[in-house]
């Protein structure tokens, strides 16, 4: 899918539960272009430990700054999630807790594949950015992705020193949990209510 605004384009091409390689035994090709360095690495990490394959490129305002890019980012890959997730969102976990650790840094992402966007999140960065991400757009990246993807999330850092590890650390969290909460389990909607 692609997403076009005054200030960016993004097209992303998502495999949701890797499935065009899992047969193979290798990982799912992942390739990523934002033109921000380490925002793409972030964007790698949460889709390999999702276990996604992710092709995504982004030519978005930079010489303004960051924010459209990264904004926009989020909510072309919640879009996409979601359209890969259909309408019913049937026989997956529903929720998921996770907890992802590197070095001194530990955090926590906690998600219910509810229908219903809403992200809140303790982050506590310090720095104003790392490499060419503003350290704020890391709580909006994932308010933007939450929206559309039709997630709750919740994200936070237990503990660390080092804002590098500290939002490493989120990323890899969120990517377990939304690998555990989109999981096959079977059976019909995960609601009392019968819809999502």
């Amino acid at each position: 899918m692609s997403r076009e605004t005054g200030e960016t384009r993004v097209d992303v091409r998502l495999d949701l539960d890797g499935r065009a390689t899992r047969e193979s035994g290798e990982a799912a090709p992942i390739a990523i272009d934002t033109g921000i360095g380490f925002f793409d690495h972030m964007l790698h990490a949460l889709a390999f430990h999702a276990g996604w394959g992710l092709q995504m490129d982004c030519d978005g305002d930079l010489e303004v700054d960051d924010h459209h890019t990264v904004e926009d980012v989020g909510l072309a890959l919640g879009q996409a999630v979601a359209r890969a997730l259909g309408d019913g969102r049937e026989g997956i976990a529903r929720f998921a807790s996770c907890h992802a650790p590197l070095d001194e840094a530990l955090a926590r992402a906690v998600v219910d594949v509810s229908g219903r966007p809403f992200f809140a999140g303790e982050l506590d960065l310090r720095r104003e950015r790392v490499g060419a991400l503003s350290c704020e757009m890391v709580p909006h990246f994932f308010h933007s992705f939450a929206q559309t993807a039709g997630l709750t999330l919740h994200v936070d850092v237990i503990r660390g020193a080092n804002d590098h590890h500290r939002i490493e650390a989120c990323f890899k969290a969120v990517a377990l949990a939304l690998k555990a909460a989109l999981a096959e389990v079977g059976g019909g909607v995960p609601s009392t209510k019968g819809v999502l």
